[in-house]
This record gives C-alpha cells, structure tokens and sequence, in this order.
C-alpha cells in the first residue's frame, strides 16, 4: 500500500512562470523608446518582404493565419514601410475616341500630370466656346461672308434674270404657289394677261372655253421650259452648295488655327505621341461639328417643364481622369474593406436618355481599388472578397492576362443599349490577400490557379519565443500603444503581468503571444481600469483587474455550470473512494471563452464477448477522436492482460449527465482508470481528477487546455471546501504548459491542492487507488494484491467463467 500524497508533485515554481518586475531595466514605459519594428512574425515578414521585392509575375502575396495574429496591421505597416523606396505611379486618363465611340482610348500621365492634362483640356475647351463664336460674330467674319454671298446673289440673279427672260418670250410667268409652310415657284401660261394654271386650262378645253390646240401647244412649251428651269435650279441648287462649302472650308479654317495654336500649346507639355495624336483627332472633330459653337435655344411647350436638362455639346471632349497620383508620393497601398466587384474592379456608369433607354459613354467608367494600387499595393480580406459573385474569377483572369478590362458586373446589363469596351490597362501590382489556413489549403486543392498567381505564402504565427530580447520588445509595443493612443503609462509591475498573460495565452512557457490585437485591448481596459481610480499609471492590480472583469462578462456558463454542481444537479464528488468511478475533466469552448469543468466518468464491466461498450457514440454523442482513444483503450488492455488468454467480457463506458456531443482523446487514460478500478473492485479517490490522453503502450500523452481543466477542478473543490487531498493529474508533458492562475497556485504551495504529473498508467493508478500497481514477473504474472494481478485475475475468471458457460450450453444441447 502506498499513499498519493507520497508521489511526486509538480514543484510550486513550475506551476507558473513568472517575470520578476525587478529585472525589467526601467520604471515605466515612459522610460524606454516605443516599438519600431514588426515583433514575432519573422517568417511571415521575411516572406512578405520577398514577394514585394521579388520582381516577377505571379509572385503576389498570400497571408495566412488565425484572425487574431495581427496580419492586417502587420502587412499595413511592412508595406508603407517598404513602398516609401519607390515613385508614385502613373496617372490614367481615358477619352473619347473620335473614330469609334465604344471603345474609349487609354492615356498615361506622370503622377500629377493627369490632373493638369484634364485641366488644359478644359480650358482649351472653355477658351473655344468663347473666341469661337465671338469670332462668327465679328466684323471681319462677316466682311468674308457677305463677300462670298454677294459672289452668289449675283450669279443667282443673272440666272433669274435670264429665266424670267425666257419665261415671258414664251408667254409664261413664274408665280410662287403656297404649299404648307413653304412657296414654290410654278411656271403658269398667260392667259388674257393672266396666269392660269395648266390643269385649269385643262379644264376650260374640257368644257369647249378654250381651244384644245392652243392648248397643246401651251403644254408643249410648258414641259420644255419646266426641262430648262429645272436644270437651271439644279445649278442654282450646285452654286448654293459651292458657297456653303466656301463657308465652311472659311470657318474650318478659321476655327483650325485657332485651335491648333491652342492645342499645340497643351502637346508641346506632353511627350506621348498617344496625347498628340488625341489633341490632334479633338481639334478635327470640333472642326467637323462646328454648329456645337451656335447657340441652341431649347424647344419649350407653354406651360410644360423640361423633362431633363439640356444636353453638353461638349461633353466628348472632357478628359476622364481615372486615377489621378498627384498626392502620392510613393507607390498607394490601398486596403479594400469591403471587396466587392464594383470597388475592386471598377464599373462603368449609365444613365437613362431622352428616349427611356440606358446609355453610357467614356466619362461613366469609373475605376476601382485594383486599378487605383496599379503600381503599389492592394491588400483585402479573401473570405469578404470569395463571397461576392465575380470576384474571384475575374481576379484569376486579370492576374493571368496580366490586364485588366474595365467592364460592370450586372445581371440586368442586357437593358442597356449602348456597351463600352475600353482600351484594357496593364497591371504592376502586388495583392496581397488575408485568409486563414483552412480557406488557403481549400484554394490550394481545388483551384490549381492559387499556384500560378499567388507564389508567396507568408504564414503568420500565434506566439513567439520567450526571451529577454522579446520581453524586451514586448514592453516597447506596450509603449507603442500607450503613445499611440494616449494612454497612462504602464509601471514595471503591469509590464511584467501583461508578458506573464501574453505567456499563458499561448499555452506554453517558453512562447508569448503575438495576438496583439487581443493585447492591445487588454492594454486599454487596464488603462481604463486606472482611471476609474484616479491613478496616473497603470500597476498590476489594473491588469488583473482588466482580465477579472474580461472572464466576469464572458463566464456567465460556467458560473451557472458551477451551480448546478454545487446544488448537486450535476453529480460530481470531491471526496471518498468509488470503485468503476472517476473525475474526468472537459473543456468548454464558448468562442471567446473556455473554461475546464470535471465530468464524472463511470465504467461497468460483466462476463461476455461485446467488448468494450462506448455509450457516447452509441447514443451517437462521441466524435471521431474519441472513438479512437476508445479502440486506442482495448488495444491498451489486450497487449497488458490478453497475452495468455482471451480477453473475453462486456464493458460499458459513459460519461455521467453529458448530453452533448463528446470528442477528444484527453479522457481516454481516465476511462482506462475506470476500468480497471471496476476489474479490480479498487475504488477511485472522488478527490482527485484525471486528465491525459494514453497510447496503447499504456504512456500517458499532452493534452491541450490544462490550465482551465486544472482551474475548472480547484474550483469545484474550492466551493465545495478544499480538504488538503484534492487534486488533479496531469501529463508530464504538459508540465511546461502551466500558467495556472495565481490563486490555484497558492493553494498548491499551502498544501490545500495537489499537482501530480504521471507518465504511465501504472503510476496514475498507483496515485488513484493507494495501491501498488504491479510490474510483470518473469513469469507473466503481477505481484499478488496489486491493481494488475486483481485485474488479471478478474480477467481469467471472466475468460474461465465464459468457457465453463459455453461448455455446460454445449452439453444440454447435446442431452436435448
């Protein structure tokens, strides 16, 4: 017989590390210098500052990791730190192309040239509307006009002239006749010194009033003289369209150097033949569409309002400026919060016309986030962005073109009637997308483009090493933020507390968290926490207080859990012995908290062949990695039990009032406890709980969450009165990981709570039971009145009880 508390303990010192505030070599972070440089991400900082160097297609940047790990901040700064080296990008401009309409031509500027191109344009246009038709009105203008229209009368006069000549010898007369809203000239015959029209003459012949062969002969003259007017009004009709083509090539002319020696002006800033070329195909449209310079007066009913505004004339002419770098200094790293279609890729605007129909044109195209980083950084969430249609395909292929083709994504885009295509932009930038490991690994298998597009995976890791260098850097970022948000100044005290709940965040001892969204707010609430009392600095007490009042908001089910336990609604003993029974220990994962609580694991064992009964996945309430440390449990009791003999019984384990799914393996050493107490008819101490998973060596294996199982324990114990022998057994592996909260820890080292770390089945039973466990004798057999031998025996006599039943079923058989 043995006693536990003889066993060996986890030592106080290890139960928790702590940072002893003396050593820190200042008094408040007033006293050191913040945080310049990125802490604790060096593979994913080395691998970002490779894919923004490396100069190739396809190298863009995919960033991993929990949410949580300070990627955005982290790839804002690298990037604004890095892309201060480099110009700002070029300016982009799309105008009308003159020749086709749809299809909008692309102009690149220098950064802040665009502005200025768009701004010439403007004026040149502006200055065009004014001298134009000042110079239609001048006096010089009308001189050359009124020449070219007298050139004109005078021609026309003489043809006239000659005409009405030849009308009268021929007894006609030319007589403007009214039809509609116009005169026209008819050729009528001379009739009692009158004009008669013919077709009344026609009719005076018809009723014996005139004679039909003067008629005749009326009608022959009429239809030659009509052969020579209409040939003389079709030169009248040559001349007219000579003089207006006079006029035209004058104002053409007119218009063309003035325009010209503006223009030029503005081509003479601008090397790009593209920008000379476009100036040059404005200037020769307006020349085509002079009448854009008359003024139009708007056709108004009495009574009626305009039903839209009057249409620009100039409006062609207007410069789009899509992207205009005039403020930017270096190459943009844009962050796009919300990636849709339409901010990432652009669209193209329209409006409805006159008519009801949609219609749009270059000065509606409007650029998005990937255009606007061209030449720097675009930086966006993967899941906010694979969520939108379109996104990501059009993504692949603009990336995979190298190009990007301005277009809107709409499903009601076959309404419109008129449809751009504009001039596609080449792309030079990095994307650089934020995306947890699940989502990039699901890319990775299922879309084999992620390889060709996305080079660089740059992971991000949730801790660091604990060193005095990190400590060091640690403390600069607290002052980092302090500074930044203007906050109090933290003493040693609550710089050594903030490492010390950076470490336990982690899980491990040798780690500190590089969650530093989730520190920066602790460094807030502690902030808060001092001000409430009036302090100028913040000690430890505020941090503590900060992470109490942090747990209070979130634990409200693990208060009501603690409870029911406590009322006796969920049945769990924290003293005395019960054969087949055991304290297993749980964890709670509610998201943004997690707490421990024990659960009262029970084994029943009988004669028969079924094995080992798992009730939980019967009842359809154990996952899959429990149901392996289930087969894992046999394959444990065959190899230490079954070697001489089958290992013939029924054995049925459940864990007590669970009627939720259970999963994990850090129960498994716990059931194989119970088991054996229930072979062994040993009882279990209720005062001590188990967790750790086991291999089918019988070698107890780490666990995660032993802090809040072995907290979760305390206190159950701690409400229903601590006696001095409750405990909790733990892994020796996991020894490294304790960061147990400091209450537990006082406890420990008052003697009022137990620690034991085991690594074997064997030493947990021992530590369980009181009792020896037994090694193997050479023989195969234990030591008579240990756990094994009793085990060993109820096993034989299962085995024997079995054959003994079956042979005795055989033998009335064969009676019968």
């Amino acid at each position: 017989m043995t006693d536990s508390t003889a066993h060996k303990e986890v030592a106080v010192e290890n139960l928790r590390w702590r940072l002893d505030s003396a050593t820190l070599p200042f008094e408040t972070t007033q006293d050191i210098e913040p945080l310049k440089e990125i802490i604790g991400q060096d593979r994913g900082v080395e691998s970002i500052r490779f894919g923004i160097n490396i100069d190739k297609p396809g190298y863009n940047i995919f960033v991993t990791g929990i949410a949580g790990s300070g990627r955005m901040s982290t790839v804002k700064k690298l990037l604004e730190e890095m892309s201060k080296r480099d110009s700002a990008p070029d300016d982009l401009c799309y105008v009308n192309c003159f020749k086709n309409p749809e299809t909008p031509t692309l102009l690149r500027f220098k950064a802040g040239q665009g502005a200025a191109f768009k701004r010439d344009v403007k004026n040149l246009v502006e200055r065009l509307k004014k001298e134009i038709p000042e110079f239609f009105e001048s006096q010089e203008y009308i001189s050359m006009k009124k020449q070219i229209m007298e050139t004109y009368e005078k021609q026309a006069n003489s043809f006239f002239k000659a005409l009405d000549q030849k009308v009268k010898e021929e007894g006609f007369a030319l007589v403007d006749v009214q039809v509609g809203q116009f005169k026209r000239p008819e050729l009528m015959p001379i009739v009692d010194d009158k004009p008669v029209p013919l077709d009344q003459l026609e009719t005076m012949v018809e009723k014996g009033r005139f004679p039909k062969d003067e008629y005749e002969s009326l009608k022959q003259k009429h239809a030659r003289l009509k052969e020579q007017i209409d040939q003389i009004f079709l030169e009248l009709r040559d001349l007219q369209r000579e003089v207006k083509e006079k006029i035209e090539a004058m104002d053409r002319a007119a218009f063309m150097k003035t325009a010209s020696e503006l223009a030029g002006r503005i081509a003479e800033k601008n090397d790009s033949q593209a920008v000379k070329n476009y100036l040059k195909e404005m200037i020769e449209d307006m020349a085509d569409h002079l009448e854009i310079f008359s003024p139009q007066q708007p056709v108004q009913i009495p009574g009626v309002l305009p039903l839209m505004a009057e249409v620009d004339r100039f409006q062609p002419y207007e410069v789009n400026l899509l992207v205009d770098n005039s403020q930017q200094k270096s190459p943009p790293v844009i962050v796009e919060e919300y990636p849709t279609y339409r901010n990432i890729f652009g669209s193209i605007e329209r409006v409805v016309d006159r008519s009801g129909v949609w219609r749009t044109d270059f000065s509606k195209i409007k650029a998005g986030s990937l255009i606007k980083a061209n030449g720097g950084f675009l930086v966006f969430n993967l899941m906010d962005a694979i969520v939108e249609p379109g996104v990501w395909p059009a993504l692949k292929r603009a990336f995979k073109s190298g190009r990007l083709e301005i277009q809107t994504f709409d499903p009601f885009y076959f309404f419109t009637t008129t449809g751009l295509k504009p001039d596609p932009i080449d792309l030079n930038l990095k994307v650089v997308l934020i995306s947890d490991v699940f989502l990039y690994q699901l890319l990775l298998y299922y879309d084999p483009d992620i390889k060709k597009i996305f080079k660089v995976r740059a992971d991000f890791d949730t801790a660091m090493n604990k060193t005095d260098a990190s400590i060091q850097q640690f403390a600069e970022f607290i002052r980092m933020v302090v500074e930044e948000e203007k906050l109090r100044a933290f003493d040693r005290s609550a710089v050594a507390a903030m490492v010390e709940h950076a470490v336990r965040m982690t899980g491990r001892q040798e780690k500190i968290s590089t969650s530093f969204p989730a520190i920066r707010d602790l460094i807030r609430e502690a902030d808060f926490w001092s001000g409430r009392e009036n302090q100028s600095i913040v000690t430890e007490k505020h941090v503590d207080k900060a992470i109490e009042s942090k747990i209070y908001r979130s634990n409200m089910v693990e208060e009501h859990l603690q409870e029911m336990i406590n009322r006796g609604t969920l049945m769990i003993d924290v003293d005395g012995a019960v054969v087949g029974q055991v304290n297993g220990l749980a964890i709670y994962a509610l998201g943004d908290y997690t707490f421990g609580k024990p659960s009262r694991i029970t084994a029943s064992t009988s004669m028969g062949r079924a094995g080992i009964i798992n009730i939980e996945r019967e009842a359809d309430l154990s996952g899959n990695t429990h149901n392996k440390g289930v087969l894992i449990l046999s394959g444990y009791l065959r190899k230490k039990y079954a070697q001489d003999k089958p290992l013939t019984m029924s054995a049925s384990i459940a864990f007590e009032q669970s009627y939720t799914g259970v999963d994990g393996d850090s129960a498994s050493s716990t059931e194989i406890y119970a088991l054996l107490s229930s072979l062994s008819g040993v009882p279990i101490k209720q005062s001590i709980a188990v967790t750790g998973s086991v291999n089918q060596k019988g070698e107890i294996q780490a666990i995660g969450g032993v802090n809040q199982k072995i907290e979760g324990f305390f206190d159950c114990c701690r409400h229903k009165g601590l006696t001095g022998e409750q405990g909790v057994m733990i892994p020796e592996s996991n020894v490294k990981d304790l960061m147990l909260r400091k209450d537990v820890v006082e406890a420990v080292k008052d003697g009022k709570f137990h620690i034991y770390p085991v690594k074997s089945i064997d030493q947990g039973i021992e530590i369980l039971t009181g009792r020896k466990s037994g090694e193997k004798q050479p023989d195969g057999g234990y030591p008579e009145g240990t756990i094994n031998y009793l085990v060993d025996q109820k096993l034989r006599e299962l085995a024997e009880g079995l054959r003994q039943f079956a042979g005795e079923e055989e033998k009335e058989k064969k009676g019968s």
